[in-house]
């Protein structure tokens, strides 16, 4: 019989390991507090099933219920290991018998009267394995059962057990056993079994059995089995184990020691012509740095039972502790436990066995981390003043329109430092002075954070739009996609508001999973916490935000540098104001109004020109032009003042047709072609006539076919022009001014349908 049967315990007293389950039974039953279900939990082989049969037997004995049956009783016989068992007591593997009508038989059975015994006892073992139609038909019976009715349950994963049958039980944890109680329980049983073993071989059984009796007692059983008659030793139980030799792993733990790498290489190759297995080898060289570390930590740990290994290897573990500082040993340590999981499964363990040692050679982190951290210190702190340095990387985000402008202010302020130095070298009488004139260059430096002022966090969001949507596609594929169609709108306080015309998926977007994504993405490109809310519909003033600003068009001159105004060139007082919004006829030739003085003219957004009709004093020659230059007069020449005639603009240059006059000339080719298909000869319904027979030059008219006569005059079949790309582009303009639709797809089939185009998933 096998070792785990024969000694299987009769009472809670021959429990071992198990007093927090044990004590509080044995007193609920000397004190007659019977509950009708319980609940036993734990790993494997720790003993649930032994104690089931162990509360039935007490539950039934002659004398009980009692925590010490008596023993004799017949059903204390039936119920004792190895006894023939009873028809009060089932046992029922739910592994096997776990659908609803197995549990509908069990409940039918159950309510029928013990024959022999106090009480009916069902023990249901693996109970979490039942279905949960099986659970709700037993559920019935385990809420009200009758008065003779008791059910156990054991299972591994109570958790699954359903909750309305887990909270009408008792219920008792199980565990593991520890190295000291299981180094007991082998001990005694390898006494009555009258085999030496050595000392040596119990924390390998008690490590391979993992801290259950049960597999504990299996694995000293095929040991007994298999020793000779010198009984149980550690070189026969060494191979059965697959344990790794001890040289094997103490010439590893001294390579480490000594740095040694031609040792350490050699001892792995010594591992596989051994033929240990590679992860085993790991998992034991893990073990023996956790002794090396306790060791080193508590000098008395062989005392206090905090290390498994033979007390006859105390002084070698001993040594190799104290050839390693903590620092190494953590660090060894950490570094196997990191790349243990790697070697599970793998095509080459030799290879990875050999990175890891190679790992395991290299410098300690936590040495280098000290040094490390002071040198990253001190850099730090020295380059920490000049940390206004940085602002130039705002550029990357700054808009044409201001750097131009930039440029402008420091080309000035250059020109305006150029003449004061040669000013300042005749006098020489401020010569203490000079020191203070390198200062001025500083004045750039105080000015440089003005231009991060431009830098709007909506602007940098939509010049970089399409990395910001790259990046959250990156990190959330849904987020990425429904972010295609939507728009940045404006800011209003941390909040930046995008615009999507579909409704569901402007939810969708406010959920935390796909807006928690959006948002750091964004705050990362602003280098600003901001979050982000999406609303319906992509037009900023809708949402209260002004319009997007177009791009603004600046004064161009055409050299680089500002040229004076030519002085020769006197005002008109007479000359009508320009039409600055569409160029004047070149074609007309009548004689426009004289107008009346317009000294106040309303100047463009670019700057006020010279008054047109104001004094005829001309400017004085001596006052600084704008750094952009002067326009180019609209409407005046180099000759006298004429009171009348209407000037002549020089245009050398013809101008860029404006937005409206594209329309324009859309309009008249649409009413054109209109009226070119209306004198296209047509029914009375306005559908065209169809083409002549005679047209198709392959078609050849009968021989009795007399030709009609021909009109005078043939008519000229008329050209359809195809429309031009600035037609269609007009088309396009008023096309997107028509208000969109909303789409009224619920956020379920819009998904659905982003899922099948984008991911290629399908319907179940």
């Amino acid at each position: 019989m096998a070792l785990y049967r024969k000694y299987r315990p009769a009472s809670f007293a021959e429990v071992v390991g198990q007093e927090q389950v044990t004590r509080p039974l044995s007193v609920a039953l000397d004190s007659g507090r019977i509950n009708h279900a319980y609940l036993f939990s734990g790993p494997r082989g720790c003993g649930k099933t032994s104690s089931a049969r162990i509360l039935a037997r007490s539950l039934n004995c002659i004398e009980g219920p009692t925590s010490n049956p008596c023993g004799v009783c017949p059903s204390c016989v039936s119920l004792a290991p190895g006894g023939p068992g009873n028809l009060d007591v089932t046992e029922l593997d739910a592994a096997s018998h776990r659908g609803v009508d197995d549990m509908r038989e069990l409940r039918d059975s159950a309510i029928f009267a013990p024959a022999e015994s106090r009480y009916r006892v069902f023990i249901i073992d693996e109970a979490h394995m039942i279905t949960r139609e099986g659970s709700n038909a037993l559920l019935k019976i385990v809420e009200e059962p009758p008065e003779h009715l008791i059910f156990i349950f054991a299972t591994t994963e109570p958790e699954k057990v359903i909750g309305t049958i887990r909270s009408r039980t008792h219920h008792y944890p199980f565990r593991l056993l520890t190295p000291q109680a299981m180094r007991g329980l082998l001990q005694r049983t390898v006494e009555s079994e009258g085999v030496p073993v050595d000392d040596s071989v119990y924390p390998l059984v008690i490590r391979a059995g993992g801290g259950s009796p049960r597999d504990s007692l299996s694995i000293l059983d095929q040991l007994i089995a298999g020793s000779g008659p010198d009984g149980l030793t550690y070189d026969i139980a060494l191979p059965l184990l697959g344990v790794t030799d001890l040289s094997l792993i103490d010439a590893t733990v001294d390579a480490l020691a000594a740095g040694d790498r031609a040792a350490l290489f050699t001892t792995v190759d010594d591992v596989i012509e051994a033929g240990h297995d590679p992860r085993r080898f790991v998992e034991d060289l893990l073990e023996r740095l956790r002794d090396l570390m306790v060791l080193q930590a508590v000098p008395e740990a062989f005392n206090l039972g905090l290390v498994d290994a033979p007390t006859d290897r105390a002084p070698i573990l001993a040594e190799q502790a104290g050839s390693f500082t903590a620092g190494q040993l953590a660090h060894l340590a950490a570094t196997v436990n990191d790349r243990i999981a790697d070697m599970r499964g793998a095509t080459s363990p030799r290879l990875l066995l050999e990175i890891l040692c190679a790992h395991l050679l290299l410098p300690v982190a936590p040495v280098q981390g000290a040094g490390g951290v002071a040198a990253a210190a001190a850099p730090t702190a020295q380059v920490a003043p000049p940390q206004p340095t940085p602002a130039p990387s705002g550029k990357v985000f700054e808009r044409p329109s201001v750097r131009r402008a930039r440029e402008a202010a420091e080309a000035a302020k250059a020109a305006e430092a150029a003449p004061a130095a040669p000013a300042t070298e005749p006098t020489k009488a401020p010569e203490p002075a000079k020191p203070t004139g390198p200062v001025t260059p500083v004045a750039p430096v105080e000015e440089k954070p003005v231009v991060e002022k431009p830098v709007d966090p909506v602007e940098v969001v939509r010049a970089s739009w399409a990395t910001v949507r790259e990046e959250v596609s990156r990190r959330n594929k849904v987020a990425g996609i429904m972010l295609a169609e939507a728009r940045v709108l404006g800011l209003r306080e941390d909040t930046l508001v995008l615009g999507h015309n579909t409704g569901a998926l402007a939810e969708r977007l406010n959920a935390e999973s796909n807006n928690t994504v959006v948002a750091k993405v964004v705050s990362e490109h602003t280098r600003r916490e901001l979050k982000v809310q999406c609303v319906i519909g992509t037009d900023p003033a809708a949402a209260g935000f002004s319009p997007t600003p177009a791009k603004q068009e600046t004064w161009k001159p055409h050299p680089p540098v500002a040229q004076p105004e030519p002085a020769e060139a006197p005002e008109e007082p007479e000359s009508p104001a320009p039409t600055w919004g569409r160029p004047r006829d070149s074609g007309s030739d009548a004689t426009p109004p004289t107008p009346a003085p317009a000294p106040e003219a309303p100047a463009p957004t670019w700057g006020k020109p010279r008054d047109l009709g104001g004094d005829s004093t001309p400017p004085a020659p001596a006052a600084p032009a704008p750094t952009w230059g002067r326009p180019r007069d609209l409407g005046s020449d180099a000759t006298p003042q004429q009171p009348t005639p209407a000037p002549t603009p020089a245009q050398p240059e013809p101008e860029k047709p404006s937005w409206q006059q594209i329309v324009e000339r859309g309009r008249a080719n649409a009413a054109r072609q209109a009226a070119e298909r209306a004198a296209r000869p047509a029914f009375d319904d306005g559908v065209p006539l169809p083409p002549e027979p005679m047209d198709d030059p392959e078609m050849v008219p009968p021989e009795d076919h007399a030709p009609a006569p021909q009109p005078t005059q043939p008519t000229q079949p008329t050209r359809q022009d195809a429309p031009s790309r600035r037609e269609e582009e007009d088309e396009m303009v008023e096309a997107a001014q028509e208000p969109g639709t909303y789409d009224r797809r619920d956020a379920t089939t819009i998904a659905v349908e982003l899922l099948e185009q984008e991911l290629g998933a399908r319907r179940l």
